[in-house]
């Protein structure tokens, strides 16, 4: 038996059905026909006016990624799938007469930015061009669709640029004097599709395809390739999304938003995709095709709006957008048409929102009684609730930037939340100008345990280069510090105290304002309002947090290495310490300088005087952490990472002696920085992983070991007299 590749929408649950041996669970259909796919054939069941279509499955893509070929039968199914349209709309594809149009979709079984672009009125060709115009009786939009068309499978499916199209576009406007699309003539739309058709054999060295099927099969090819493109890879890495799902391809019936004033196409949302408010959110274009809406043509108009042009269609589509989300149960992102005063549905799909509609939708689910509060918790990421403990740009703001121009990159969001500040590029520049008040963002090629000071002290870091797992990334997150790592597309030039942005060869010089975003990885061109985070307020994350404690059997601790860090947790519910890093409490400048001196000591007297320096620092900070635990166990561990990390760079210092014997081959700090340079040599390993650190150090560093604990127990000591509960636990590393 011939294995099924295509789904006609109309018949796609009962074939399922036969397929799976059983009525497939959306979940099930989506794995198969993609979101998209899943989404028309539920629309066209329920008897929701949908334009005839039918899906090529995900499967036909994976085995085409296996053997470069269409599956054997797949374009067979096709051909037939086409000819069942052909019958329901009365129409052929290719037919001089009465020609079918049809549009070519991606759609994975998750939204996915990155696929493949939609390619709009496939089947128009010289021969059925004056037909659509005969048909629409409008000579204009014929010429149109045939220019949008061109643009569109140049660029989407043999990957020639339309920016070549749409400059011509630009110089006939400015030609004819006039702004906007539908203000072009008829002949200056005429001319636009002979350049283009020249423009076109001129780069290909052929004829624009004139065959329909031939145009289909291309896009159909051009869809399962998007797949394995670039951006497609980099959302799956990014989204830890797995890279052998496969996309199916949508093929439907074209209705036409562009043929007069009852006619229109728009995007919308049953609740409000930044908010999550219960309120049906969108816009609508008049007289315009799908694209028109993005493309940002003309200026949409709100979709509550339709309701005074067209109080009719506007009445059904709210009917038809609670229907949708009553029967999937959750937000709903649905794109329609209406072509002369019909409403048709072209797409249904769980819609993206923030972090804080995303809450929210799920909490007003369960209150409405749709879902559980387990279906509300798993459908909240841990992202999402981590977004909302930091500070986080005015989403309008943040727009108005965008349309300013003032995006500059686009990186890894290493550690959320909104920071401004003026750039700075050393750390100790960064610690002292935090010290004294202002704001300041470091920006660093990559950072160093050194960096650490000045981290703390900064708004927020930005590196050229590291991932999701460098220094900067992880101590940002520790410190509750907004990161943005890997930003490649930028040059950073510490010596000379700027960086460049590749692209645009923009210079940012330090001192200049930039804000980033370490949700979203973006990087901006000066100052973007904030709006703080004030978590007792945050009733419906409070709310979904206590479902989620009523539901899991796993305790949960956390890591907190200062006071400050402690009382955090406790504020948001964790039930204890499990991992205090000692070591962190001596990034403070005075106790890092005892350290320094502690390694460097030449007598057991030197070192036992600076290891009494550092005591009374550790027993504040453990007494303070013990104090936020009350009665929650602390698991405090030893210092851990290799010694050479408290002291200055290598390379930094190799740098210093050779400068400093070139001014003054007899200067005191000459001899001081040759007696460090000569112990970070000592201690300089290829492996640190494997080198002096943890338990080794701690029996090489005679008295280390002991006055941590001493610290530790003294602290706790304190804290018991106080009345504070305590519940100490010590954590020695690399022991076994």
């Amino acid at each position: 038996m011939t294995k099924k590749w295509v789904y006609l929408s109309s018949s796609a649950e009962k074939d399922l059905t036969k397929t799976l041996g059983h009525k497939p669970e959306l979940a099930e259909a989506k794995v198969i026909m993609g979101g998209k796919g899943a989404g028309l054939a539920t629309m066209t069941g329920t008897g929701l006016p949908v334009p005839p279509a039918f899906t090529i499955t995900t499967e036909a893509c994976i085995e085409y990624m296996n053997t470069g070929e269409f599956p054997k039968g797949m374009w067979e199914q096709t051909l037939q799938a086409l000819g069942e349209i052909e019958k329901a709309t009365g129409k052929g594809f290719g037919d001089p007469k009465n020609p079918l149009l049809v549009s070519v979709r991606s759609g994975a079984r998750v939204s996915m930015p990155g696929m493949m672009d939609t390619v709009l009125n496939l089947g128009l060709t010289d021969e059925t061009r004056p037909v659509l115009a005969e048909l629409s009786g409008d000579e204009w939009f014929s010429y149109d669709a045939y220019r949008r068309f061109i643009t569109m499978f140049s660029d989407i499916v043999m990957d020639y640029s339309r920016e070549h199209f749409e400059e011509k576009l630009r110089e006939l406007k400015h030609k004819e004097g006039v702004k906007l699309d539908p203000e072009v003539s008829l002949e200056g739309m005429k001319g636009l599709v002979d350049e283009y058709k020249k423009m076109y054999k001129d780069h290909f060295g052929t004829d624009f395809p004139t065959d329909p099927h031939e145009q289909l099969r291309l896009s159909i090819k051009a869809v399962f390739d998007s797949w394995s493109g670039a951006r497609a890879i980099a959302y799956r890495d990014h989204e830890g999304l797995p890279h052998d799902w496969g996309t199916a391809v949508n093929v439907q019936t074209m209705v036409f938003g562009n043929l007069g004033e009852k006619s229109g196409t728009g995007v919308a949302f049953t609740r409000d995709p930044a908010t999550g408010k219960k309120e049906l959110y969108g816009e609508y274009l008049e007289n315009a095709q799908g694209e028109d809406v993005v493309a940002g043509i003309r200026t949409p108009m709100k979709i509550a709006q339709l309701n005074q042009v067209m109080p009719d269609i506007y009445k059904q589509f709210v009917g038809v957008a609670k229907q949708l989300e009553d029967h999937y149960s959750d937000m709903q992102d649905m794109e329609f048409t209406v072509e002369r005063g019909k409403l048709w549905m072209l797409q249904t799909r769980t819609g993206k929102r923030t972090a804080a509609a995303a809450i929210k939708i799920a909490v007003d689910l369960v209150d409405e009684g749709m879902i559980t509060k387990k279906e509300a918790v798993s459908r909240v990421r841990s992202q999402d609730v981590d977004q909302m403990l930091h500070p986080f740009f005015d989403p309008q703001e943040k727009q108005k930037a965008k349309e300013r121009g003032d995006l500059i990159a686009v990186a890894l969001n290493a550690s959320p939340g909104a920071a401004t500040g003026g750039v700075v590029f050393d750390a100790e520049e960064a610690r002292e100008m935090g010290a004294a008040g202002k704001a300041v963002l470091l920006v660093r090629p990559e950072t160093a345990p050194d960096d650490v000071p000045g981290m703390l002290a900064s708004q927020g870091v930005l590196t050229q280069h590291g991932g999701m797992t460098s220094h900067a990334a992880v101590v940002a997150r520790g410190s509750n510090l907004p990161g943005v790592v890997g930003c490649e597309s930028i040059r950073v030039d510490p010596q000379k105290k700027q960086f460049t942005v590749q692209e645009t060869e923009r210079v940012v010089k330090e001192g200049d304002v930039i804000s980033i975003d370490g949700s979203t990885g973006e990087v901006f061109w000066g100052t973007i309002p904030t709006i703080e985070v004030e978590y007792e307020k945050q009733q419906d994350l409070i709310k979904l947090l206590s479902w989620a404690d009523e539901i899991r059997t796993l305790g949960v601790r956390t890591n907190a290495d200062l006071p400050e860090d402690a009382k955090r947790a406790r504020m948001f519910g964790a039930e204890g310490i499990g991992l205090c890093r000692t070591e962190h409490m001596f990034f403070d400048p005075r106790a890092r300088d005892a350290v320094v001196r502690m390694i460097m000591a030449k007598t057991d007297q030197e070192r036992q005087a600076a290891l009494d320096e550092m005591l009374p620092i550790q027993e504040k900070d453990f007494e303070g952490v013990f104090e936020a635990m009350d009665g929650l166990p602390v698991i405090m561990r030893l210092i851990d990472p290799p010694m050479h990390e408290f002291l200055p760079a290598r390379e930094e210092l190799i740098e210093e002696v050779a400068t400093l014997r070139c001014k003054d081959p007899k200067s005191k700090e000459l001899a001081e920085k040759e007696k460090m340079l000569q112990i970070v040599n000592a201690m300089w390993e290829v492996n640190p992983m494997m080198g002096l650190r943890g338990c080794r150090a701690g029996i090489m560093y005679k008295g280390l070991t002991e006055m941590q604990t001493r610290a530790y127990f003294q602290a706790a000591c304190r804290c018991t007299k106080r009345g504070i509960k305590v519940k100490a636990e010590i954590m020695i590393p690399l022991v076994g």
